[in-house]
């Protein structure tokens, strides 16, 4: 379906009133923030050459220890000297991470192993508060393209509780692992493409566990993963280049006047199926992360204002006051938003794309995602609430392996002083 300019009119508007609303106020509740501590670390080397993809999982990653409250992690990709990538060069896809608690008699592993932590029956996962299953969103922290001009504070006296000694169970640790997807597009025939990870532009036909891709299966994580390779222009030699996530890190030591929150990731492709166990006949969600987006016109692909709108339902089994909230869409995407049962606004985040070379300010690249910060306890989801998430996306031309996923820090009570 094709909709008129005023559509982005629209988009326009609700961007200026997420920039004159969307930013964190450090004075929210009478104090100033005190002892904040912060770190930075970096990934394991991850080697590139042009046109190939890394997808890796490392684990018992550097990461604060004891009971804390994780106040922001931010992350970008730089090179040997620390310098930062631009996403011309190297896309950084996404990268997520997750909690998991480790038997303490074993030898911790730091290194690349594929999917480990999934085949390892002593090895306990610690998911988010929800809404998808299985091993689809369970990350604690995660981004993409957006990492470096996507605001990730969560505001005084709230923060992320981990840590806590009475909930690891006995004789095991905490720990924490990071996925780092990156594609090297040095010397690409279509840069844009490889990011889109159209499945011609990496010849393949099989997935990473040697399956064939299903019939009409155009792009997407199927076919850019590990070691896979994007087709270059003829001719077109480089060097491997070594990079590294960097990422930082900041906290606060956990004490009574901290309210801790939890995390929810909604994501705009889920849906409810039905499965049947031993229990009886249950609901489980079926988020499948990624979606295609069809050119609203074949024979008019440039700036023709086609917008296409994808929705998904669910119900917030458990609610609270949303203290932060955002977005994330890759090449292409408009806007993301979240309403409520009765049609409110919760969260809209907005895309901001670059106008450069350098990083962090790269043409046609998504470099932000704009963030909400309600005033704690101004909008809140009541328990069973049913909340619709939407992703606009332009249609001008088709997309492949598009994302549309919606993040929350939601407490379940404010503190004493707060009065609303």
């Amino acid at each position: 379906m094709c909709f008129v300019s005023q559509d982005l009119v629209l988009s326009l508007a609700i961007l200026v009133l997420v920039l004159l609303l969307g930013t964190p106020s450090s004075g929210a509740f009478g104090g100033a923030e005190n002892d904040v501590k912060s770190a930075v670390f970096l990934s394991p080397k991850i080697e590139l050459r042009p046109g190939s993809v890394a997808n890796k999982d490392y684990y018992d990653i550097d990461f604060p220890r004891g009971h804390v409250a994780i106040k922001s992690f931010n992350a970008e990709v730089v090179d040997e000297a620390e310098n930062p990538v631009p996403l011309h060069e190297t896309y950084l896809h996404h990268w997520l991470v997750a909690r998991y608690y480790q038997p303490k008699h074993v030898t911790s592993h730091t290194g690349y192993d594929g999917h480990r932590i999934h085949h390892k029956s002593d090895h306990i996962s610690v998911r988010n508060s929800g809404i998808c299953q299985e091993d689809t969103l369970g990350q604690y922290f995660g981004l993409g393209s957006e990492t470096r001009g996507t605001a990730t504070y969560i505001p005084h006296p709230f923060g992320i509780e981990i840590g806590n000694p009475d909930e690891i169970p006995d004789g095991y640790e905490e720990k924490w692992m990071v996925n780092i997807h990156a594609i090297d597009t040095r010397g690409a025939e279509d840069k844009m493409g490889c990011t889109e990870c159209w499945c011609d532009l990496y010849n393949v036909t099989m997935d990473e566990y040697g399956e064939p891709l299903k019939p009409g299966y155009k792009g997407g994580l199927h076919c850019c993963y590990d070691y896979t390779r994007c087709k270059l222009r003829e001719g077109f030699e480089g060097p491997k280049r070594s990079i590294y996530l960097r990422y930082t890190v900041k906290w606060v030591d956990w004490d009574s006047s901290i309210v801790p929150v939890k995390i929810y990731f909604l994501d705009v492709t889920d849906t409810l199926k039905i499965s049947d166990d031993s229990k009886g006949p249950s609901l489980n969600h079926n988020c499948k992360l990624e979606y295609e987006v069809d050119s609203c016109s074949t024979g008019n692909m440039n700036g023709n204002g086609c917008i296409d709108v994808k929705r998904s339902t669910v119900a917030m089994q458990s609610g609270g006051y949303v203290i932060y909230g955002g977005g994330h869409q890759h090449s292409g995407g408009i806007a993301l938003t979240l309403y409520g049962q009765d049609g409110r606004v919760i969260c809209s985040s907005i895309p901001s794309y670059g106008n450069g070379t350098e990083a962090g300010n790269e043409e046609d690249y998504i470099v932000g995602m704009s963030t909400c910060y309600p005033q704690p306890g101004s909008v809140k989801i009541i328990d069973g609430e049913i909340v619709t998430l939407e992703s606009n996306y332009s249609s001008s031309r088709a997309h492949t392996g598009v994302m549309g996923i919606f993040y929350l820090f939601v407490a379940e009570e404010l503190p004493q002083q707060q009065h609303f």
